[in-house]
């Protein structure tokens, strides 16, 4: 793999990481306490589950990266789906800011050379794009599901994420003068 195109991509996905706790940070100021624990059925997950396991995932993923394998043996994965008494607001904000530093701090130091190194999940290997996609596309998915909570307990208050809705065409005016004439 080219060192260009390696650090593009090391760089696209940390920017796509900061973009998601960006997304999620975001989507969580908009949510109360009541909001944050309530959940929509016995079957649904909280915002507060939500966070409480991604903090979960990115302390175990993140921490010593290269070195242990991403499935750390004080995890336990079963109970981030339970809050606890000890789970208030704050105790997991903590735990979610605490998990995603792991992830940037073990992130914004790759090199081109650390893609071709192999880490383990779960005793599988993986090479490292392998893991940060897989990281990626976990991430995303989680954090869309606390961007759907947080709008819709919201309704008529929520403040939009991105484009808002009929702005689309200035949107892409506004795109097109920053970046040129699209071509093709």
């Amino acid at each position: 793999m080219p060192d260009s195109f390696a650090a593009e991509y090391l760089e696209d996905a940390a920017d796509h990481f900061h973009w998601l706790k960006s997304l999620a940070d975001r989507a969580l100021a908009q949510v109360d306490d009541r909001q944050f624990f309530h959940t929509l059925d016995p079957e649904s997950n909280s915002i507060a589950i939500l966070a409480k396991h991604l903090a979960g995932n990115l302390r175990s993923r993140w921490t010593d990266f290269l070195t242990a394998d991403g499935e750390k043996p004080d995890r336990n994965r079963d109970s981030e789906f339970i809050i606890e008494e000890d789970d208030t607001r704050e105790a997991l904000t903590q735990k979610w800011e605490a998990g995603w530093l792991a992830l940037f701090t073990a992130v914004d130091p790759l090199t081109p050379e650390d893609l071709s190194r192999t880490i383990h999940i779960r005793q599988e290997p993986h090479s490292i794009p392998k893991a940060i996609n897989r990281q990626l596309a976990h991430y995303g998915y989680h954090v869309g599901q606390i961007v759907l909570l947080a709008k819709h307990m919201n309704s008529a208050d929520w403040k939009t994420l991105s484009i808002p809705r009929g702005q689309s065409q200035t949107f892409n005016t506004d795109m097109k003068d920053k970046f040129g004439k699209a071509t093709g």
